[in-house]
């Protein structure tokens, strides 16, 4: 009996943490497949006889329904036990990558890449709550940090090994692939994670009702679209810029990805340190970051060297972005933060879904250069309003990490 009492405990700490893991596994493939066209743009617009700016549509049409559609189903999910929401979407994105993969025609790809935005807008607004919720109350922020430590995994692993992959068969076999890698994080999220009746949810007019209320999360929403914008403008357009300009191999792609996600990753972990010590200036010393990057890129990026050395800054920069505007938002409504983040997600999915847009206009009639320069506007613009707002708003809230 009492080795019974004993290993009881650790087991539950084990199904604990085994359910986190496969949230942040949930999140990798959820993200890589959101994102996988950036690596792709240029197979996908010569398989498929359209320009690059038109390839971008499948990130702009996932980045829409995300985006504008979260809110609604969240709120309306807010019954929904969240072990089989979160089985259902994985299921989705499961059948969607498949689809994308054997479809027929451009059309049929863009219709899928719109359903599978409303998976992944409401993993987005429901993912981090439930991991903090699986372990006890000390480690939820050490859950949510491992969360959201899958951006990094996908943006070093993910991405860049789906162009690798596409190098070394082709874009609907790398599709394929990520359905099955889907399926089998469906299978570990049924195994790993117990129940988890909805908790924290709100109606859909209280949500929208937030940032109404909340200036802080205002501000926080406000800048992030800017941010964003600016970022996943120009990121989304990286792979034809570096072929225009610095003649590059799909090998080289990939490595200047992966380097691109390493840095990524490096910047999530000094963030997660630093933004307990001050939230505000870790988003200004990583926006300040992105603007710097930008600038090199155009710069220097006309070599593998200068683009490396440019993606580098990028990507340190845009780790510390990312972790302290998940930080700032659920600061700014801890009580409510499933809505919070709902609402996150809205700005955000919304803004790579323009970005994305705005990014291919810039590049079919001006060339990918002129993306650059838009991503420098927007993260300049994110910068100076958390300068210009962020001391006042920052009083009011606490880092959560």
């Amino acid at each position: 009996m009492t080795q019974t009492l004993s290993t009881q405990p650790a087991r539950s700490a084990f199904r604990a943490w085994a359910g986190v893991a496969a949230i942040t596994a949930s999140l990798f493939v959820f993200l890589t497949t959101e994102l996988m066209p950036v690596g792709l743009l240029t197979p996908l617009s010569e398989s498929l006889d359209i320009s690059v700016g038109a390839a971008g549509l499948m990130v702009t049409l996932q980045g829409v329904s995300a985006g504008l559609g979260v809110p609604f189903i969240v709120a309306w999910s807010r019954r929904v036990n969240r072990r089989l929401l979160l089985s259902t979407l994985l299921a989705v994105l499961a059948l969607g990558n498949l689809v994308t993969g054997i479809a027929p025609n451009y059309t049929v790809i863009l219709t899928t890449r719109l359903l599978l935005g409303f998976a992944s807008g409401v993993f987005w607004a429901i993912g981090v709550s439930m991991a903090m919720r699986l372990v006890p109350e000390r480690h939820a922020n050490r859950a949510a940090a491992i969360v959201m430590s899958g951006i990094s995994i996908a943006t070093v692993v993910g991405i860049p090994v789906g162009t690798l992959l596409e190098s070394l068969t082709d874009w609907r076999s790398t599709f394929l692939i990520w359905s099955g890698l889907s399926a089998l994080v469906f299978v570990a999220v049924a195994v790993m994670i117990p129940s988890l009746p909805s908790a924290n949810a709100v109606s859909v007019r209280e949500v929208f009702g937030l940032p109404l209320r909340n200036v802080p999360l205002r501000m926080v929403l406000f800048t992030v679209v800017l941010f964003v914008l600016g970022h996943f403008g120009a990121y989304t357009f990286v792979r034809p810029f570096m072929e225009a300009n610095a003649g590059a191999s799909p090998l080289l792609v990939t490595g200047v990805l992966m380097v691109f996600g390493v840095a990524g990753a490096i910047g999530n972990f000094v963030a997660g340190h630093t933004v307990n010590r001050n939230l505000r200036g870790s988003f200004v010393v990583g926006a300040a970051g992105l603007v710097t990057a930008m600038l090199l890129l155009l710069a220097i990026g006309d070599s593998a060297t200068g683009a490396i050395v440019a993606l580098v800054v990028w990507g340190l920069s845009f780790g510390v972005v990312q972790l302290a505007q998940v930080n700032m938002t659920l600061a700014a409504a801890p009580e409510t933060f499933e809505a919070a983040m709902s609402l996150n997600t809205m700005a955000y999915n919304t803004s790579i879904a323009l970005g994305a847009l705005f990014g291919g206009l810039f590049a079919d009639n001006l060339g990918v250069t002129s993306v650059v320069w838009f991503g420098v506007a927007l993260t300049a613009g994110s910068l100076l309003l958390n300068l210009a707002t962020g001391r006042r708003t920052a009083r009011s809230v606490q880092p959560v990490a």
